[in-house]
Formats: structure tokens, C-alpha cells, sequence
């Protein structure tokens, strides 16, 4: 098969992808067509099918797999797909396993980093609290290494939250070797444990979509809560050490705007946020360059509030 990321403007497209998203809409002229999102393992892409009623479209839906041929179009500098037939596959057809995004890093390898992080922790307190969730609890753990890290913005993909958790351990990791200050235990439990209540807030692949609980709760307060119930089943957890604990998960978004419950108050927490800003961002705009091809200025992007540009090489 023809993977997304390959594709070019004018190209013909003619193989089987995964509908992630199916929605009506309707033409100023009052004319009916469908907004579609075409996904693989190496990305999305919009599509339109602007007669759905022909005769060359079978009906299909959210998350079905379908055979789609029409051609590659680009519109406000994106790319998308103008859908002339569209056949629903039946199973057999088609391998799950290419339409699911994944990480270009090895899940398995992250992990064992992630859990040498939980070694070295000292403070006896906070390293059974992880280990009762990274260590004992299978669930969690696939779940963990399986869930994204967002259904859009930034590590959208299989694998995308032990990526992003890893990476602003990392970065804590680094700020403890420079600023003396820091708590390196709580600083960097709370890093590992900053986004576990996006394994409850999304569901997984390939549907990656927002759970009950996600729209009620959202990923920070269901962390906490998670943190919370093992806690509470450890004898003699530090009272103090808890609530700085939850403080670094409430705070880790930084603003109210933001979804942050309370502001950091702490200095890890402030720590905390700015790791997960950094990673989030690069990786954002990491990811805004792999899905184009234009060169120079890009463009307004929402996250950034400014235009922005691939950088010039010499």
C-alpha cells in the first residue's frame, strides 16, 4: 500500500484506509457532502466526498476500513483527498496493524528507560507508589505503553504518552543535575506520573477518542485521583509528600486557561510544567513539519499564535 505521508499533490490514491472520522456537511449552494478523515500508520488526512449519494460510493462509516480511489488536491496549503469511489472492505482484506500511528521508537526500550527512572528513585514512599502502577499492575501497564498522548496537537499515536512521559522525565532528570534546589524524587515521580489519567480520559486505538470520564474529568483530575487510590493503600505515605505530589499533577498545565486546576506553587512544580510545555511544543512543531512538504513560511498555527517557518539550511 501507498502510505499518507507519501503522498504529493496530483497524485492518485487507490488502496485501503482506515475512516478515522465521518462527518455531513453541507455546501453554501445547500448541496450535501461528507468530511472524512483517511488515516494509516503514518498519519491522517482530510478527505471530501462531494457526491456521497452516487453510485460509485458504498456506504461506510467511523472506523470502517475502505478501498478509496480519487485523487490528491491541496487546499490552504494542506493536502487532501478529492474521494471519486469508495468501496467498505471486509475483514481480511486489510492489516489492522497498518493503519494504527505508532512511534518511531521502540515501546518496549522506552519503557525499561522509564522504569530505570523508577530505580532510582530513593525515597521509599514514592518508589512503591510507582512500582504498585508501572511495576504490578498489567492493566495499567498495557494500557500505558498502548495509549496516546492526545487525540490531536502532539504524540497522537500508539505509544505517543510513554514517549511524552518519558521525555519530560528526562528533561526533570536534567534539571535536577542544575538546579541544586529541586526535589529529584518528587520532582521526577511526578513527571512519570503527570499524564497516567490520559489512560483513562482516551480511549485506545484505533478509536483514540475522548471516554465519559474524559469529557467529565479530564486527564489532570483523574490522575490525581489514580495517584490518590494507591497512596492510600501504602502504610505510613507522608501526608505533606501526597499533597505536593497531586499539587504537581493539579499544576502541570501552569495556567487556569489551560486546564490547570490550581497554579504551581512549588518549585517542582513549576519544574514540572515547563518540561511538559517544552516537550509538548517541540514536538508539536516536529510534527508540523513532517506533515508538510512547503518550504519557507507555513503558515498561522493556533498553538504557536504566529506564523511560522521551516528553518534555513546552509
Amino acid at each position: 500500500m501507498k502510505y499518507i505521508k507519501d503522498y504529493r499533490e496530483g497524485d492518485r490514491v487507490f488502496d485501503i484506509y482506515l475512516c478515522k472520522h465521518k462527518q455531513s456537511a453541507v455546501t453554501k449552494n445547500g448541496k450535501q457532502y461528507d468530511n472524512v478523515i483517511l488515516q494509516d500508520k503514518t498519519g491522517t488526512i482530510d478527505a471530501k466526498v462531494w457526491d456521497p449519494n452516487s453510485a460509485g460510493i458504498e456506504e461506510f462509516d467511523t472506523l470502517d476500513y475502505i478501498e478509496v480511489y480519487g485523487e490528491i488536491t491541496s487546499f490552504q496549503g494542506a493536502l487532501q483527498v478529492n474521494v471519486k469511489r469508495v468501496r467498505r472492505c471486509r475483514e481480511g482484506e486489510y492489516v489492522p496493524a497498518d493503519y494504527l500511528p505508532v512511534s518511531k521508537h521502540d515501546i518496549d526500550v522506552m519503557y525499561k528507560e522509564l522504569l530505570s527512572f523508577i530505580d532510582s528513585i530513593g525515597n521509599r514512599y514514592l518508589k512503591a507508589m510507582l512500582q504498585e502502577l508501572f511495576v504490578k499492575n498489567e492493566d495499567f501497564i498495557k494500557a500505558f505503553k498502548q495509549s496516546s498522548a492526545a487525540k490531536s496537537v502532539h504524540h497522537g499515536f500508539v505509544g505517543g504518552l510513554l514517549e511524552h512521559t518519558l521525555s519530560v522525565t528526562k528533561l526533570c532528570n536534567y534539571y535536577c543535575s542544575t538546579y541544586s534546589l529541586l526535589n529529584r524524587d518528587l520532582l521526577l515521580a511526578a513527571a512519570i506520573c503527570h499524564d497516567i489519567g490520559k489512560t483513562r480520559e482516551l480511549s485506545l486505538f484505533p478509536e483514540n477518542d475522548y471516554t465519559d470520564d474524559g469529557q467529565l474529568l479530564g486527564h489532570i483530575v483523574i490522575g490525581t485521583e489514580m495517584v490518590g487510590e494507591v497512596i492510600r493503600r501504602i502504610d505510613g505515605f507522608p501526608a505533606v509528600l501526597a499533597g505536593e505530589l497531586k499539587h504537581c499533577i493539579l499544576s502541570h498545565h501552569g495556567e487556569f486557561e489551560y486546564g490547570s486546576p490550581k497554579k504551581p506553587a512549588i518549585v517542582e512544580a513549576v519544574a514540572l510544567n515547563f518540561a511538559d510545555n517544552t516537550d509538548a511544543k517541540m514536538q508539536t512543531f516536529a510534527e508540523l513539519l513532517e506533515n508538510t512538504n512547503e518550504q519557507g513560511w507555513l503558515g498561522y498555527n493556533r498553538l504557536f499564535e504566529s506564523n511560522v517557518r521551516r528553518t534555513k539550511v546552509d
